[in-house]
């Protein structure tokens, strides 16, 4: 499968897609945004999905020439904008049963950042910093970002990122709880890739289950949840994969899921 804008590579049930427009720090046209859907709603027997960017950034969120406007234009739709183009990749990403993890390499700034923080797990390079630029622009966090920094920071701490635009090193993204784990930029390939076959290595239909209660668990009550535990370990225990997991354990061995 060709594409323009990204690179998609496959290694075993690892799927990587790199987002390829580094002259514009992998900055989203609406060819990027199609050809990223179009990417994760192929990924067939992949287990992991990785998500970086291209050479020195992660992704500079929208790139502003491809609806370009100056002062003394008509008003432009930006609504349109996130309502056909942002707002369904956030709910893909949300919707896939893989785990996704954002391999953050450099600068994730506006809808980049908020892209970075739809994924499931975040590992980024010392270098990195999330930036939340809407703000300069007059705008709103989108991209699931109000969502995603109250919800990781807090108020304090999402108001404060999301008035000021003030880059947040990766570091300290890491020490609130933002993301996953910060690493030494020439670590980075190692601890992505040893984070995605570990995944890819456990019970597909277990970290989809996983992926799906922990993503909806603002919407129930306890008594809700610990319904939904009890339906999701019947579900579970009823599958070839837990049945190979005991054996595995009892036989001291190594085990070999199959999703099913």
């Amino acid at each position: 499968m060709a594409f323009e804008t990204i690179e998609v590579a496959r290694d075993g049930h690892i799927a990587r897609v790199t987002l390829n427009r580094p002259e514009r720090l992998n900055s989203f046209t609406r060819a990027m945004h199609a050809e990223l859907r179009e990417a994760l709603g192929a990924l067939g027997e992949a287990r992991v999905v990785v998500i970086t960017g291209a050479e020195r950034g992660f992704c500079a969120g929208q790139d502003l020439n491809d609806r370009a406007v100056s002062a003394g234009d008509s008003p432009t739709d930006l609504g349109a904008t996130v309502e056909e183009c942002w707002n369904p990749l956030v709910r893909m990403l949300a919707e896939l049963p893989q785990p996704v993890i954002a391999r953050v390499n450099g600068v994730a700034a506006g809808a980049g950042a908020s892209l970075a923080l739809a994924c499931d797990l975040v590992v980024a390079a010392r270098s990195a910093k999330f930036i939340q630029s809407f703000s300069a622009l007059g705008l709103v966090p989108d991209t699931g970002g109000s969502w995603h920094l109250t919800r990781h920071l807090g108020q304090a701490r999402a108001m404060a990122l999301a008035l000021t635009g003030e880059p947040l090193p990766a570091e300290q993204a890491a020490e609130w709880g933002l993301i996953w784990k910060c690493v030494e930029d020439d670590a980075l390939d190692g601890e992505v890739d040893s984070l995605a076959a570990r995944l890819a290595a456990l019970p597909p239909l277990g970290l989809a289950a996983i992926k799906r209660m922990i993503r909806t668990s603002w919407e129930r009550s306890l008594s809700q949840e610990l319904d939904l535990q009890r339906d999701e370990m019947r579900r579970l225990g009823f599958t070839a994969d837990y049945r190979e997991g005991v054996a595995a354990f009892l036989e001291k061995r190594p085990a070999k899921f199959e999703g099913r």
